[in-house]
């Protein structure tokens, strides 16, 4: 456990609701044994030990993933001993919310959920160019990348997991466009893979190509321009606004939103004063 501070959205006794930071991983894997979620979450209850994970992207297929970290404290019958379960992830450079389980009777409802995919997910993104259609859905299996292992790709549906990815396209730019995307499944790095299929990686997405000016001129200074974007925003863009689930033990609706960091909006108004001064708006 870690003294971290957390973005709590909402918390109960059954689970809690964390807008987590880009830059921060969630699982502790090899050359991140500190400083994780899991290690945030394990101070802000009431201790324990933590299960490491060989993969240092997380899950090696999807989201959904088991328990995380248990509590280390006796069974008490006088002392419930919590049980907080990672149900799903979010990638090191995606901020945003993240539902966490708190107890046993808890994580499996969740999952469940996760599974069927009925959970409400809903992202924003900064990607390259624009999608030939403003509104669409994108379908592929994602797999390994046969030429780079620490990468995802759309792959030949035996060889990957089917992947339904829905998109709308909130504001254009002369070269950019800020994207909503709705999963549909939860595979792993599904928006970012399925967005560079269609040529339109995430901006400043160094794994998939977004860290290189990929539309309009290549003079030095729009690169300038863009290397300045990627400083203010050294990620991936993409941010998890909306989650949306049914409460594991009332059932009851529950729907949470989060603002994109406050990078993103000068990003975006760097980018909105670009086009203005070029006379494109």
């Amino acid at each position: 456990p870690e003294p971290i501070p957390l973005d709590i959205v909402y918390e109960d006794e059954d689970l809690l609701v964390v807008n987590k930071p880009a830059g921060m991983v969630v699982h502790p894997a090899p050359g991140h044994r500190s400083g994780t979620l899991v290690h945030a979450l394990l101070h802000h209850v009431d201790g324990g030990k933590v299960a490491a994970n060989d993969d240092p992207d997380g899950s090696p297929d999807d989201e959904a993933v088991g328990l995380s970290m248990v509590n280390a404290l006796p069974e008490d019958p006088d002392h419930p001993v919590v049980r907080p379960g990672i149900v799903h992830r979010l990638d090191k450079g995606t901020s945003g919310l993240l539902v966490v389980a708190k107890r046993d009777r808890a994580h499996q409802p969740l999952a469940e959920q996760f599974k069927e995919h009925t959970v409400e997910r809903r992202y924003r993104a900064l990607v390259w160019g624009r999608f030939e259609s403003p509104r669409g859905t994108i379908e592929g299996a994602i797999g390994r990348d046969p030429n780079h292992r620490q990468r995802m790709a759309v792959v030949p549906e035996e060889n990957g997991k089917w992947a339904v990815t829905h998109y709308e396209t909130v504001e254009t730019h002369a070269h950019t466009s800020v994207v909503d995307f709705r999963l549909e499944t939860g595979r792993t790095h599904q928006i970012r893979v399925h967005a560079r299929a269609q040529g339109h990686p995430l901006l400043g997405d160094p794994k998939y190509g977004g860290q290189r000016v990929r539309y309009g001129t290549q003079s030095e200074d729009r690169r300038a321009f863009f290397e300045h974007l990627f400083e203010v925003l050294p990620h991936p863009a993409l941010h998890a606004y909306r989650l949306g689930f049914a409460h594991p033990t009332t059932d009851e609706g529950l729907r949470f939103e989060a603002d994109p960091p406050a990078e993103w909006q000068r990003v975006l108004d760097r980018l909105r004063a670009d086009d203005k001064q070029a006379g494109r708006r």
